[in-house]
């Protein structure tokens, strides 16, 4: 019976147990913490565990550095959000939307051109009718030239024929006015009476042969590459810039209310010297733009590729193919063959 109160749990004298090492006791669970290892649901104690407290020699764990945001540099692309992505969509389409509307006229207007010289060379002159000078219906004289700028000619010297035409209808105003301003002084100084008529002159010469003589060979020029009419051009405008030049220094007794001529008016009539100086600053101003256009227009017919020699040329071709010149030959040679 001495054998059966022996605890068969109890630890074997004499074997030495490998779970009693001290290097593991010192690190078995104490009931000191709440963990699963020591916690024993059946404990009839009533008490819960122990909150879990950490060990003294533990370091607190390090504060966390909250870092302000950074700014992106010039060279990151910046983000503007869905706003401005809508932004730059709404102007990359109004932008298509222009050069399209813009695309869309110039076709028109190649389509309209085209329209003009197709029926330009078929001879229809229903469409081809004078329109310049722009005459109402009831007066007596009809109009004598076609012009249509935008239609005959090309579109990259359509510039230069307008700015030629705006500067004949600034020389034509300027020469009425000179007429205003010699009437002015005639009425204030009687012996200015050839001036007076002077002017009448000038205005009724100068106005339809300006036209006529250096204003439509540029244009025919421009709208033919017609190396002759360029030729006739810019002999008939040099003359005509001389001219400007005169009229504008005014010498008295030639018809000009120049700036000698309102010099000469300044101290017998003041507000007389004042109207024809404006004159004056008007001739001026036709004279230095004449000059400009002049070196302009010369640089854009070294670059159209015409020469003296094809302007000789086309007056040989256009003098040979003249009905009048021809009949005029054929005459003269019936004439030296009969006896």
């Amino acid at each position: 019976m001495a054998g059966r109160d022996l605890n068969p749990f109890a630890e074997p004298e004499g074997i030495e147990n490998p779970f009693q090492d001290p290097s593991l006791t010192e690190h078995k669970p104490s009931s000191q913490y709440a963990t699963l290892d020591v916690y024993n649901p059946f404990d009839n104690q009533g008490r819960p565990p122990p909150p879990y407290q950490p060990p003294a020699n533990v370091p607190p764990p390090p504060a966390e550095t909250v870092q302000p945001p950074r700014k992106p540099g010039s060279s990151e692309p910046k983000n503007y959000g869905s706003y401005g992505s809508q932004e730059a969509t709404a102007a990359a389409t109004a932008e298509l939307m222009r050069k399209q509307e813009e695309l869309n006229r110039k076709a028109e207007e190649l389509d309209r051109r085209e329209r003009e010289l197709q029926s330009a060379t078929l001879g229809n002159a229903a469409v081809r009718q004078n329109n310049w000078p722009p005459l109402p219906s009831f007066c007596p004289v009809q109009p004598c030239f076609y012009q249509d700028i935008s239609v005959e000619i090309p579109q990259e010297f359509q510039k230069t024929v307008f700015t030629m035409y705006y500067l004949w209808t600034f020389s034509a105003a300027t020469l009425f006015l000179n007429f205003l301003a010699s009437l002015v002084w005639f009425c204030v100084d009687s012996s200015r009476g050839s001036n007076f008529g002077l002017s009448i002159l000038w205005a009724l010469l100068f106005t339809p042969c300006s036209f006529v003589c250096w204003y439509r060979p540029l244009y025919k020029a421009v709208r033919s590459d017609s190396s002759f009419n360029f030729f006739v051009f810019f002999l008939i405008f040099f003359v005509q810039d001389i001219v400007f030049v005169l009229q504008s220094i005014g010498i008295p007794g030639w018809g000009f209310s120049g700036w000698i001529a309102s010099l000469t008016a300044l101290k017998p009539n003041l507000p007389v010297a004042i109207i024809m100086m404006i004159v004056a600053l008007f001739f001026t101003a036709t004279a230095v733009l004449g000059i400009v256009m002049l070196k302009r227009i010369h640089s854009m017919y070294r670059r159209t590729g015409a020469s003296f020699q094809k302007a000789q040329e086309e007056f040989a071709t256009g003098v040979f193919s003249s009905q009048a010149v021809r009949n005029a030959a054929a005459g003269a040679a019936r004439s030296t063959l009969q006896p």
